[in-house]
Formats: C-alpha cells, sequence, structure tokens
C-alpha cells in the first residue's frame, strides 16, 4: 500500500489491541533490570491526518489491575518510507490537542503526586489532566513541550502494526529512537 493508501484503509472504526501487551518500561529495578509495561491500545484516525490514541496500563500480565489511562488526541506526520519493510512507514504522531491522564489505582495516584508537577492538581483516582504543554516528569514532559511519538505504520494481511518499543525502554521521542521492529498487531473493530 501506499501512504495515502493506507490513510484511507485506516480511518473508520477502531484499531484495538488483540490482548494486553507487554512492553520494555524506562523504569528499572533496583538490580538495574528493565521493568515490564503492560498495556493495551486503542487508535482511531480521521481525515486530514487526526488520531487519537488511548492506552491503558496496567499492574499485572492479564490487565486486570488497571493502573493509569492516558488519551492522546493530534495530528500524523508522515516522514516517507520506512526500511523495515516494504509498504512501511515513518509516521510521527504529534500531541498536540490533548494528552489526558486519568489515574485509575490510587497507587499511581500516590506514586504521581510524590513528584513535582507546577500547574497541575493534585492527582485523584478518576479524575483526569490534560498535561498538554506542562511539565509532567513522571512522563518526561517539559513546560511548553508537544509530545512527539516518532514511530511507523505498517498493514499487513488487514493487520496494523506500529513499531516495537526499544528493548532498553527507550521512548521514541527523537527521531533516532524510531523502533525498527514491529509490535504486536491492532485488529479493527467496527
Amino acid at each position: 500500500m501506499t501512504a495515502e493508501q493506507i490513510k484511507e484503509f485506516i480511518q473508520g472504526g477502531e484499531w484495538v489491541s488483540i490482548t494486553t501487551e507487554l512492553r520494555p518500561s524506562i523504569t528499572k529495578s533496583a538490580t538495574g533490570d528493565i521493568q515490564p509495561f503492560y498495556c493495551s491500545r486503542v487508535f482511531t484516525y480521521s481525515p486530514n491526518d487526526k488520531f487519537e490514541c488511548t492506552v491503558i496500563n496496567y499492574a499485572d500480565p492479564n490487565g486486570k489491575v488497571p493502573l493509569v489511562k492516558i488519551r492522546i488526541k493530534g495530528h500524523t506526520s508522515w516522514q516517507g518510507e520506512h526500511p523495515l519493510a516494504e509498504g512501511a512507514y515513518k509516521v510521527d504522531y504529534v500531541a498536540d490537542e490533548a494528552y489526558e491522564v486519568t489515574p485509575l489505582h490510587q497507587g499511581f495516584a500516590d506514586a504521581v503526586n510524590c513528584a513535582p508537577s507546577q500547574g497541575l492538581n493534585k492527582w485523584e483516582v478518576n479524575v483526569m489532566q490534560d498535561v498538554v504543554g506542562k511539565a509532567f516528569p513522571a512522563f518526561g514532559l517539559s513546560e511548553g513541550q508537544i509530545y512527539v511519538d516518532y514511530d511507523l505504520i505498517y498493514i499487513y494481511n488487514d493487520l496494523f502494526f506500529n513499531g516495537s518499543k526499544n528493548v532498553d525502554g527507550r521512548a521514541f521521542d527523537k527521531p533516532e529512537n524510531r523502533p525498527t521492529n514491529l509490535q504486536v498487531p491492532l485488529i479493527r473493530k467496527k
């Protein structure tokens, strides 16, 4: 598929995780081991390169204990072909409309309340705060920064792939950190 064909194909309906996904976290244990990050994802795409992504982070591999819901809205910026596979494209997810964080577990709210955060209210369970353009050290966000995820998109047999997180936990926060492998695919939910 061309980039234009993919843009048209991914619109309409939701792209959802098949099951709870495992990714490496940027958090390390006391011994330096990379901690697991369990999540589920839902993406929607609309005309004019708009996207919305909801990620729920879980404490457990079965997705039974939700910690936080993150909802990001913005636009995609297509950067050309990705060398990973024919039909893969570099895509930047620019979170310039919303970066909403909703604690779903008291332990998560308590943890982020321990970190300094100017311009934000005290974190409470089931209370969303939009951190777009605000300093939120727990997520590595700085004041005035619009977060960009330097990722990829690839469609294969009606499965939707983004890039697999770097095994050392590095975020896709710089073009040089763009993924070079595929994440578990998403499926279309109509």
